[in-house]
């Protein structure tokens, strides 16, 4: 097996063309916060410094951060972000069902201790955003594991910001999830095994015995580790990270996760059922900032073109892959959002006019350090959606492998 650098003593990193990650010297929490708030006040703004930032060691640091840097990583103007979905979104929705179903039994996916009526309150709000993206984009279709992904940015962002991410991310980093085929999914997965194959052939010929193949993965990937991971603050690490990286990132990750764990698997019978249940369940204490830097470190030493080559993989097929380049060089050019500000007040448009309320950062959360379960406007919002009880009301057990993501699912991949 081939010895992966150890990173645990480094955090910066200096962000390649390709859209990798050289890691630099920490410079201390104190420094990475003025560096982050120098990048967002920069003019342009100073996009490789925040994915500097989001790659290095503790990510982004802070909620409040995130709420800041990340649509700054996705190019979303917080100054005309989209209108909150009517309830029309739901009419005549061919997905309206399966959504509603996934969002209900997304309970765990809430922090611990946050009242029901308040979870009520925002899986309402989660089941338009996802509908609204889908109506936004036709092309787009559906895939269990996608709420997982809306959860995740809504317990940070905030509704109308969610919506704008994830508008985005559909458009890119997850675009091959929403094929109506899992074919451009299954493309991705099929990275996995070629890179494990580079650094250590004896566990990858022992997973080729086994016939494991790689759909124990499958939720790791499409979901961005929402799903499998218990503690949100890993989540949001991880986040973090697959924001300001490559869309194969995820899959260099897992990469990174079977390595750790070789010797476990090297123990288990060389069995496909065997070696599927050990490696679906994903450890809880994972050392994720080891992980990421090795990560990193596969990603460079290996970069999708190489493998692709050595694996015949075809990533004109990844309309993710194709498209990363002109979306990353699209980022480099966007105005503080102080002078965005100004310049949406110039115009005077109908957004400018409702800025200061109903735009920006501010209307979409309440105003305490960033918890949609602070004080803030819950009691608003709690008056608006009704406080319908039907959602939530119902418990399911969330999957905790690939092979309960549902027959339809697997019929698909094979």
């Amino acid at each position: 097996m081939k010895r992966l650098k150890n990173k645990k003593q480094k955090a910066g990193v200096e962000v390649n063309g390709n859209g990798s990650v050289t890691r630099e010297p920490d410079c201390g929490r104190k420094q990475k916060l003025s560096e982050i708030n120098q990048a967002l006040i920069s003019d342009p703004v100073d996009i490789e410094t925040l994915r500097r930032a989001a790659a290095s060691k503790g990510g982004l640091l802070t909620d409040e951060l995130r709420r800041k840097v990340w649509p700054k990583l996705l190019n979303i103007n917080v100054y005309d972000l989209p209108h909150k979905p009517g309830r029309d979104v739901r009419e005549n929705h061919k997905d309206f069902n399966q959504v509603v179903l996934d969002v209900t039994r997304s309970m765990k996916r809430f922090p611990k201790g946050m009242p029901a009526s308040e979870r009520a309150v925002l899986q309402e709000q989660m089941t338009d955003i996802i509908l609204e993206v889908l109506k936004r984009t036709p092309q787009l279709h559906y895939y269990q594991g996608y709420h997982d992904v809306a959860v995740t940015l809504l317990l940070v962002v905030g509704e109308r910001m969610t919506i704008a991410m994830l508008d985005t991310l559909s458009n890119h980093h997850l675009r091959d999830f929403m094929d109506p085929t899992m074919d451009s999914t299954k493309h991705i997965l099929n990275y996995l095994m070629p890179i494990l194959e580079q650094v250590d052939r004896e566990l990858h010929d022992f997973m080729i015995r086994a016939e494991v193949g790689t759909i124990f993965a499958l939720s790791w990937l499409i979901t961005w580790y929402g799903h499998v991971l218990s503690d949100f603050k890993h989540t949001m690490r991880l986040y973090d990270f697959f924001l300001a990286s490559h869309p194969l990132m995820p899959i260099y990750l897992a990469a990174t996760i079977v390595l750790h764990r070789e010797k476990e698997v090297k123990k288990t019978e060389c069995d496909m059922a065997m070696v599927h249940h050990l490696l679906s369940r994903i450890p809880q204490d994972l050392p994720y900032e080891l992980l990421i830097g090795q990560a990193q470190d596969l990603f460079d030493q290996y970069p999708p073109s190489l493998l692709a080559k050595r694996a015949a993989l075809q990533p004109r097929k990844s309309l993710s892959i194709s498209t990363f380049q002109a979306f990353q060089l699209a980022t480099l050019h966007q105005r503080p959002d102080t002078v965005l500000q100004r310049l949406t007040k110039a115009q005077g448009s109908s957004t400018s006019r409702q800025a200061p309320r109903q735009s920006g950062l501010e209307a979409a959360l309440p105003q305490e350090q960033g918890r949609l379960w602070g004080k803030g406007n819950r009691m608003v919002k709690m008056a608006v959606w009704g406080l319908s009880a039907t959602l939530g009301a119902a418990v399911f057990a969330v999957a905790q492998t690939a092979m309960d993501w549902g027959p339809e699912v697997l019929l698909q991949l094979f």
